[in-house]
């Protein structure tokens, strides 16, 4: 407790920093690679935002206020492939939120949990493909 009374209050920037400096980052390239490999691409953001934006095709979708649930191996909402030694990479619009995601795995033991530097919007830049929802509708 600080001598006003507040408990240890610290800045967004300052917890951001803190998570990203447990993260071995990945670019868009990288996180592709690491796909081709094993990992696990998950794309945090809201339904809402995905339709707008479009979507990744080879990224598993799993909401970010859901998302420890589903990939700690202990809960009872886990994904089926969750496990401790699961290389995560989290994606959300442009890698601040997905930053805080992939720490809040790796506090779960999913070591491998990281983010994508950039997020979707520099995925889209990098690759220039684009899936809206509204396109597979048709």
């Amino acid at each position: 407790m600080t001598a006003d009374g507040s408990v240890g209050a610290r800045t967004i920037d300052e917890v951001l920093a803190e998570a990203r400096s447990r993260l071995r980052r990945l670019s868009p390239a990288e996180a592709h690679a690491a796909h081709r490999a094993g990992a696990v691409v998950v794309d945090i953001r809201p339904a809402a935002q995905r339709a707008t934006e479009g979507e990744l095709p080879i990224a598993t979708v799993v909401e970010r206020n859901v998302l420890e649930w589903r990939f700690d191996p202990a809960s009872d909402a886990a994904l089926p492939f969750a496990h401790h030694d699961l290389e995560v990479v989290v994606l959300c619009q442009e890698g601040y939120t997905s930053s805080l995601a992939a720490a809040a795995l790796q506090d779960l033991g999913v070591h491998r949990a990281t983010d994508v530097i950039g997020g979707y919007a520099a995925w889209r830049a990098w690759q220039g493909t684009v899936t809206r929802a509204f396109e597979r509708a048709r």
